[in-house]
């Protein structure tokens, strides 16, 4: 489907399409999720992105917020109220990937390097507050970097927890192809409906990467925590082309300290399946509304903010 022309009743389904460009870099995101649809540099492919003529699939690129992953059974208690919301993942009776994903936003800001993308998340039954969200897409010469913002602009204090959902690629037909690194000393096991059961050391387990090594068939859909930071207190997960020729990094602030890996191998579109490696910040562990587990706690007016990025060599 092409651009939207002036006078068609025909809307994209990632809805207006925001091109961003610095120096060989190329980024589009998207004003449905907020989120990115595509990233080039040198003409190669950062994400494995989608296209304008269709839906975002597997969450790809999307924001998500108030809550990253899933809530067991779609329930939470909050100050002494128990909460019902929505089953967005029905096969595994979830809640999953928070509210604003599938939102109209609008473009706050634009430049031609850079722009801001903002939406309200109004009360609704199951999350009863109001939120601001605004997420900064910036191209340097060091990347893009991304900046989440949560502001409650409910009248009492508001539970919040935010991540995204970018799919990594270095070209490699399959991820199978590709040399990962993880450093991350702990991974969080989970069990029926993908909902922790405790949380490991990753030492003699399949999913110790903190040695890069091709990630083969193995199958991962589990989030890793005790990330290894630089002294900026910045952690980065690597994937690189078997050649050594291309790589890809996405790093997280000291805000995200949980980073989901996703192989892709149960996408509903098995010609999508393990295309790209899907690398999700988050601020909390699945079923962490339910939990409490780093809930971020915003009084009334109170902003929060998170910084992540991607870049490539």
């Amino acid at each position: 489907m092409a651009q939207l022309e002036p006078g068609s009743d025909v809307l994209p389904p990632s809805g207006e399409q925001v091109h961003l460009t610095h120096g060989d870099q190329v980024l589009t995101v998207v004003t449905v999720g907020g989120g990115i649809r595509s990233y080039t540099a040198g003409g190669h492919d950062l994400v494995a992105g989608y296209g304008e003529d269709v839906m975002a699939d597997g969450a790809r690129g999307q924001t998500l917020i108030p809550w990253p992953n899933r809530v067991r059974d779609g329930k939470w208690t909050w100050d002494g109220t128990d909460h019902q919301l929505a089953l967005t993942e029905p096969g595994q009776h979830n809640a999953i990937h928070g509210l604003v994903r599938w939102l109209g936003w609008r473009v706050a800001e634009r430049a031609a390097g850079s722009c801001a993308l903002a939406c309200t998340s109004w009360p609704q039954i199951g999350y009863p507050w109001a939120l601001d969200v605004q997420v900064r897409y910036e191209l340097g010469d060091d990347g893009l970097t991304v900046t989440q913002e949560i502001t409650n602009r409910g009248a009492t204090p508001a539970p919040v927890a935010a991540g995204a959902h970018p799919y990594l690629t270095v070209g490699t037909a399959v991820v199978d192809e590709a040399v990962l690194r993880i450093p991350a000393d702990r991974w969080i096991d989970t069990g029926e409906q993908q909902i922790p059961t405790g949380v490991r050391d990753v030492a003699g387990t399949p999913y110790d990467f903190r040695r890069p090594r091709p990630l083969g068939d193995t199958k991962i859909d589990f989030t890793f925590t005790e990330l290894h930071r630089d002294e900026a207190g910045r952690f980065a997960l690597r994937l690189e082309h078997p050649d050594g020729g291309r790589s890809v990094e996405l790093w997280v602030d000291e805000a995200y300290p949980y980073v989901e890996v996703f192989t892709g191998d149960t996408l509903p579109d098995p010609s999508r399946r393990r295309r790209g490696l899907g690398v999700e910040p988050m601020t909390a562990p699945p079923n962490g509304l339910a939990s409490g587990d780093s809930l971020v706690v915003l009084d009334p007016g109170e902003t929060w903010s998170g910084r992540w990025g991607i870049r490539g060599s």
